[in-house]
């Protein structure tokens, strides 16, 4: 069995997080203090042009592995050790019930039996992996399952952007995992330590915007909505006829004319809170829920200048800003207002950082 990079093993410290989208390569490094309080080490963002990578697939190898060696740079680390994540749509995952008390070269062979039934293409053609998730919750003393497998040429395209910058890939994570993972940190901030509480959280990436609703770590549902934070800036192509990459770069800066906040960002902030509200609407009508007890916002265009307030207002429930980074310390190596500036962006690589952290 070819392991997908060791999915659910735990790794030897240190370890970078290091999540690569269509807009931008974010780095993470944490590591605990001598009271075991997390320590936000390094830091640091590198955008990516338009095209170089495209559904998931890296378009532009060496542009993008340069991209990544400037994001190792700019943040100052030394660590070597890396986790990375696949979209989800690269990654077929599947619960099944086995019999318990079974070797893990027992499980390994009838995981790949499983397999063969749930992969739509051979298995040698596949990165496998597979974790006990615990006891069976409906057959006595059988266990839950979790199978996760990858085309190979997915997780090889990681592995060679890693190690094209000098790096060792420890970790190949699913992203809407390494999300979960940090934001399970953020709900028990939450009154009641988050306890039987609806979180939905939403992604707004470039291209799409992903919605996970959960509840007690149990995600119950997900969704992908063809929006995110690109369309602003075609937005601003189109009024200011600038470049894609100029109106890319000036919506970063915030250099823009001083009709853009009336006549380009407010309604789009507006049509962006509704997209929210028609996801949330879908998630009522296909499962018992009819409301969330909060939504919490990630992704670069999550701060956007009054989401927060246009979601609360569309929706009529409690609105956050989701900082992975709440609750540590800063450590000195990294530049505060910079980070603050750019939190939203940094769930998934804080996810895949406290990789570091789990058993």
């Amino acid at each position: 069995m070819i392991s997908l990079g060791s999915l659910f093993k735990r790794p030897d410290p240190p370890l970078l997080g290091l999540d690569i989208s269509s807009s931008s390569v974010k780095l993470v490094e944490l590591s605990r203090d001598k009271a075991g309080q997390l320590v936000l080490d390094h830091c640091a963002i590198e955008p990516l042009e338009r095209g170089w990578i495209t559904d998931g697939n890296v378009e532009k190898f060496d542009e993008v592995a340069e991209a990544v060696r400037r994001v190792l740079k700019k943040s100052g680390t030394k660590t070597r050790h890396v986790a990375m994540a696949l979209p989800g749509s690269a990654v077929i995952t599947k619960k099944i019930i086995l019999p318990g008390g079974m070797t893990e070269a027992d499980l390994e062979s009838q995981v790949e039996s499983e397999a063969n039934q749930y992969i739509p293409f051979s298995l040698d053609e596949v990165s496998l992996d597979f974790c006990v998730v615990g006891p069976s919750a409906t057959s006595a003393g059988d266990v839950e399952v979790l199978i996760a497998a990858s085309r190979k040429e997915k997780v090889q395209d990681l592995q060679g952007l890693a190690e094209a910058a000098g790096l060792k890939p420890m970790v190949v994570d699913v992203e809407s995992y390494a999300s979960r993972l940090a934001t399970a940190r953020l709900i028990e901030h939450l009154p009641d330590k988050g306890l039987d509480k609806l979180v939905a959280l939403f992604e707004v990436g470039a291209l799409t915007t992903s919605m996970q609703v959960i509840k007690n770590d149990e995600v119950l549902y997900e969704r992908d909505q063809a929006f995110g934070g690109a369309q602003l800036t075609q937005l601003i192509v189109r009024r200011y006829g600038f470049s894609p990459e100029e109106a890319e770069g000036k919506k970063r800066s915030g250099d823009l004319p001083e009709d853009y906040e009336s006549g380009v960002l407010t309604p789009f902030v507006e049509n962006m809170a509704q997209e929210i509200g028609s996801a949330l609407q879908f998630f009522f009508t296909s499962t018992p829920h009819n409301k969330v007890d909060y939504v919490m916002l990630a992704g670069g265009s999550s701060a956007l200048p009054g989401l927060i307030h246009a979601v609360t207002k569309q929706t009529a429930f409690a609105c956050l800003q989701a900082d992975p980074f709440e609750g540590m310390t800063v450590g000195s190596n990294v530049r505060e207002k910079k980070m603050r500036r750019e939190l939203a962006s940094y769930l998934t690589a804080c996810g895949l950082a406290l990789r570091r952290f789990r058993q």
